[in-house]
C-alpha cells in the first residue's frame, strides 16, 4: 500500500542563496507597495462617483491598504532576519508530499518519522529519512 507523507524542504544559506532570497523579498515588497498605490488610485476614482458612500469606500480601501502595509512590515522583518543568519544555516523552505510504500511487517514508526531534503545552491545535498 502507498501512503502520502510530508517531507520538509530545507535550504542551506550561502551568499548566493542569501542574495536570491533578498531579491525575492524586495520584489515581493515592491509588489505590495504597487498594490497600495493602485488601491489609493481606485479609492480616489470611486470617491469621485456621486452615488457611492465615501465613508464606506474609504474604510474598505484603507483596510486593504493597512493589510498590505502589515505584509510589508513582515517582509522587512524577514529581510532583517536573513541578514542575521550565519552562512551554513539551514532554513525551512516548505513541504512536499512523497509517496511511501508500506507493507506488512514494516516498522511503522521508522517509516513515518520526519524526512527532509536539504538543498544548497539549488542542488540536493542530503536526503534524511
Amino acid at each position: 500500500m502507498k501512503l502520502i507523507k510530508k517531507v520538509l524542504i530545507k535550504h542551506v544559506i550561502t551568499e548566493d542563496s542569501r542574495a536570491k532570497l533578498r531579491d525575492d523579498f524586495n520584489a515581493h515588497k515592491m509588489r505590495l507597495e504597487q498594490e497600495c498605490q493602485q488601491l489609493l488610485f481606485e479609492q480616489r476614482k470611486m470617491e469621485s462617483k456621486k452615488h457611492l458612500q465615501k465613508q464606506e469606500i474609504t474604510a474598505r480601501f484603507q483596510q486593504e491598504i493597512k493589510n498590505r502595509k502589515e505584509k510589508i512590515k513582515l517582509v522587512d522583518f524577514k529581510i532583517d532576519q536573513l541578514e542575521e543568519l550565519k552562512t551554513g544555516t539551514e532554513i525551512t523552505e516548505g513541504e512536499v508530499d512523497a509517496l511511501v510504500e508500506v507493507e506488512e511487517g514494516m516498522l511503522w514508526s521508522k517509516r513515518m518519522q520526519e524526512s527532509k531534503i536539504v538543498i544548497k545552491d539549488d542542488v540536493v545535498i542530503r536526503i534524511d529519512e
